[in-house]
């Protein structure tokens, strides 16, 4: 095998220690294949391999987990079983996430049926809305409440997280609700620019504007093409 760095003490320094923003993203992407890799019985990987599947160059996954604390020996390869339990820590996923998700539409039902959630560490324990037909229809398990119980239910169910999948005219208002009733950390997949508090932590997936650099990317792809091929008719 490769020469490698053993992760015998990855995590050891992970605790308290800022992950850039990049290397975060990709450790999620490690974890997934290190996860596909735990199915199929795989106990050691190279880094070669592990930066393969994940997409990656092997400088820049060693990089990434030394910001976990990563050292050790060559010429092992890492554990995968412990590796990913690692990374599992570092990344907060061994704790006790439950998900409250405001919003039963297209979109609030779908994440409330998604079943990565469970195998990833996030348990999906409310689903609101504010529609009066809509109030009671069962999800799964989940029976959507009103949005007027918002507080009663989230502390009943001791929901820590929460995902707002609702109109840009609601979204500010439903932050501000669930921020008074403690929860720190949102996902938001409404098309505003959310106002809280700095200990608040709130990310926003706007699906138009990934389409919008994706079309950028397809746009720049398609020049490209269109000038490699005008040059290569000149040379004929």
């Amino acid at each position: 095998m490769p020469d490698e760095q053993d992760v015998t003490a990855v995590g050891a320094s992970a605790h308290g220690r800022h992950i850039p923003p990049a290397s975060l993203a990709r450790l999620t992407v490690y974890l997934r294949v290190l996860g596909t890799m735990l199915t199929e019985g795989v106990e050691r990987v190279s880094s070669e391999e592990l930066a393969e599947a994940a997409g990656v160059n092997s400088p820049k996954l060693r990089k990434d987990l030394s910001y976990l604390g990563s050292y050790g020996t060559r010429g092992v390869g890492y554990d995968v079983p412990y590796l990913s339990g690692q990374i599992s820590a570092a990344l907060g996923l061994t704790l006790d996430w439950r998900v409250a998700i405001v919003g039963a539409g297209h979109l609030g039902r779908a994440l409330a049926g998604y079943p990565g959630f469970g195998t990833r560490g996030f348990e999906v324990v409310a689903l609101f809305d504010a529609d009066p037909m809509t109030v009671g229809q069962e999800i799964g398990w989940l029976r959507i409440s009103p949005v007027n119980s918002l507080e009663r239910v989230l502390e009943t169910t001791r929901a820590n997280m929460a995902v707002l999948a609702v109109p840009a005219e609601a979204a500010q208002e439903m932050c501000d609700r669930l921020v008074k009733a403690g929860i720190t950390s949102i996902l938001s997949f409404a098309p505003v620019v959310l106002q809280a508090p700095p200990e608040v932590q709130i990310r926003k997936v706007d699906m138009a504007t990934e389409l919008q650099i994706l079309a950028y990317h397809a746009q720049r792809a398609q020049v490209a093409a269109l000038a490699t091929d005008a040059q290569a008719r000149l040379m004929r």
